[in-house]
């Protein structure tokens, strides 16, 4: 998976060195060549390693190829996440792909090409990273230090009432602003406790961070503090959830 996700980058960012364009598709979300490329490597790749096991993508969602029956175990992709941080060239989107089974995502792999971060985890077998081409190291999600929460928040929606409201009473030391899926990997590497999120998702957006926080030893419930889980079809879509580091 790592692999895939390696060359996947490498399509992004062929693309992400020029100048490129953008459309809209009918959800009004912006899609590039970068994201039907990183697709285009995705795809054959998970399809020839397991052919058994059915993908729903996000560009392939969108154009209505998606398989009708998922199952109980099926691959989640997101070939870019961060289209909007990728027009922006602040470098910060991702390749996620997660595996879920029975509703719960097992296993995840998240790579930020532009910062060559890469990073795993196994629901049972912990996380790791790749940073920059040293040596893979294990990560975890932190304690919360004893003068407040370091809170993970979209560069976009720092400042949302929801997130006001949600921050009310409690003792925030810093808002840490990150695109895309990469929050879900600075909360598994322990650099910030929480991050809320009251926007929409899809369950490509969540399920490989998902999978790589609890891998880390954290946790990510609805804002009811119900479960979060997955095959939600046929939309995918997401409720708000809260990410937490160790509780």
């Amino acid at each position: 998976m790592r692999d895939l996700a390696y060359a996947a980058g490498d399509a992004i960012m062929a693309v992400y060195r020029t100048d490129f364009d953008s459309k809209r598709k009918d959800d009004g979300s912006p899609v590039t060549l970068a994201d039907t490329a990183a697709e285009a490597v995705i795809l054959p790749g998970l399809r020839a390693l397991t052919p058994d096991i059915p993908v729903i993508s996000e560009e392939e969602h969108s154009s209505g190829d998606s398989p009708e029956a998922a199952g109980n175990r099926f691959w989640l992709v997101d070939p870019l996440d961060g289209t909007r941080e990728f027009l922006k060239r602040n470098d910060e989107f991702t390749v996620n792909i997660g595996l879920v089974e029975n509703n719960i995502p097992i296993f995840g792999v998240l790579y930020a090409p532009a910062l060559d971060l890469m990073y795993a985890g196994t629901l049972n077998g912990g996380a790791t990273l790749i940073e920059n081409g040293q040596p893979e190291r294990a990560i975890s999600c932190r304690t919360v230090p004893e003068d407040g929460l370091d809170v993970l928040v979209s560069r976009s929606h720092s400042r949302s009432e929801k997130l006001e409201d949600y921050l009310d009473g409690k003792t925030v030391r810093n808002r840490i602003p990150q695109g895309s899926a990469l929050k879900f990997g600075r909360l598994a590497e322990g650099v910030a406790d929480i991050y809320p999120r009251f926007g929409p998702t899809c369950e490509w957006d969540t399920g490989a961070g998902h999978a790589i926080v609890l891998a880390a030893g954290g946790s990510l419930t609805r804002m009811d503090g119900g479960v979060f889980d997955y095959g939600k079809k046929p939309s995918y879509l997401n409720p708000g959830f809260v990410a937490f580091g160790r509780r």
